[in-house]
C-alpha cells in the first residue's frame, strides 16, 4: 500500500512524521516498509545515510527520489500490495509530477497546526489530493500541540477538515522529536505517537495488510 505525507506548508513537519512512523510500523508492527523521500530539502535521507555511517542496521529501506522518477517505480510498489511504501512529498502544489502520486495512494497523512496560515495551505492539498484520487483517505493529523495554547480555531478548523477526511487525535509537542532518527524515537515521543499511529494502524492501515 501507499502512504503519503503532504501538506504544503513549510514546517508542517512531514519529514518528521514520516519517520516516526516507518519506525512505529517496523518496531512495533513488524511490517516491511520503504521510504520515498521526495522532498526538496532530503532530510530523510541524509539522516539514514549518517545512521549508516555508525554501521548501524537499517530497519528500512530509504530511497532519494524525485516526482519525475516515481512512474519508473509504480510497477514495482503495485507488484507488492502487502508492503507500505511511505512517500514524504515536497510541500508545493505546482507540480504535475504530484499527479501520478497522488493517483497510486491509498492514505494521505496531512499534518498541520491550528494557525491560520497551516489551515489555509492544507485544505487546498487536501481538496486538489480528493479530486485527483476520490478514494483516497485523508488523515488530517494535529501535529506537535502545545498544552499550554489555547488555540481559538480548533473547533472551527476540526469541523471543516473533518468534511474532507478524518481529524485524529493531536500529538503534543516534545522537545525530543529533534532526537528522532531512522534508528531511534525517543521514549516520551513514542509515548505522544503511540494513541495517534495505532488508531491510524487498525482503521486505515491494517486492513490493507
Amino acid at each position: 500500500m501507499v502512504i503519503i505525507i503532504g501538506n504544503q506548508k513549510g514546517g508542517a513537519g512531514k519529514s518528521t512524521l514520516t519517520l516516526l512512523l516507518a519506525n512505529y510500523l517496523t518496531q512495533t508492527k513488524d511490517c516491511k516498509v520503504t521510504v520515498l523521500d521526495m522532498d526538496y530539502q532530503q532530510s530523510i535521507s541524509q539522516k539514514f545515510e549518517k545512521a549508516k555511517i555508525l554501521e548501524n542496521e537499517e530497519p528500512y529501506e530509504i530511497l532519494a527520489y524525485s516526482l519525475q522518477d516515481f512512474p519508473e517505480m509504480e510497477a514495482t510498489i503495485k507488484s507488492s500490495p502487502k508492503d507500505i511504501v511511505l512517500i514524504d512529498l515536497p510541500g508545493k502544489l505546482d507540480d504535475d509530477g504530484l499527479i501520478r502520486v497522488f493517483k497510486a495512494a491509498d492514505v494521505a497523512v496531512c499534518p498541520f497546526s491550528y494557525d491560520e496560515f497551516s489551515f489555509e495551505s492544507t485544505v487546498p492539498f487536501a481538496l486538489v489530493l480528493k479530486k485527483i484520487n476520490p478514494k483516497v483517505q485523508v488523515l488530517f493529523v494535529p501535529n506537535r500541540i502545545k498544552a499550554n495554547v489555547r488555540y481559538e480555531i480548533k473547533a472551527e478548523v476540526n469541523e471543516q477538515l473533518g468534511q474532507i477526511g478524518i481529524v485524529t487525535p493531536a500529538i503534543a509537542d516534545r522537545i525530543d522529536f529533534q532526537r528522532v532518527n531512522t534508528f531511534l524515537t525517543p521514549v516520551t515521543v513514542q509515548a505522544a505517537i503511540v494513541p495517534v499511529f495505532g488508531q491510524i494502524f487498525t482503521d486505515h492501515i491494517q486492513p490493507y495488510l
